[in-house]
């Protein structure tokens, strides 16, 4: 798998995203209130990012990608997921 341009500090996560993208919204309120911390990566603003995303997702430009700080990805996960994941 092809290094994130970004990865997050401990106890946190990098998502990739859009502007248009409910799914993303929905992960980031969701995110929120439960105090969890995050950089977003808009891909259609930051060079090399939608390629990056690609990567991952076989080809597909899918939204949210979160990255962790193992390095590791995750397509649209559930905020019980990133929770475990954060965790593990």
């Amino acid at each position: 798998m092809p290094t994130s341009p970004t990865l997050p500090d401990p106890g946190s996560i990098v998502m990739y995203s859009t502007s248009w993208c409910g799914y993303c919204r929905r992960l980031k309120t969701q995110l929120d209130s439960e105090g969890i911390g995050y950089t977003e990566v808009n891909i259609e603003e930051t060079p090399g990012t939608a390629e990056f995303v690609e990567s991952v997702n076989d080809g597909n430009r899918t939204v949210p990608t979160v990255v962790f700080p193992d390095g590791s990805a995750a397509t649209n996960p559930s905020l019980a997921e990133v929770k475990q994941r954060l965790a593990a």
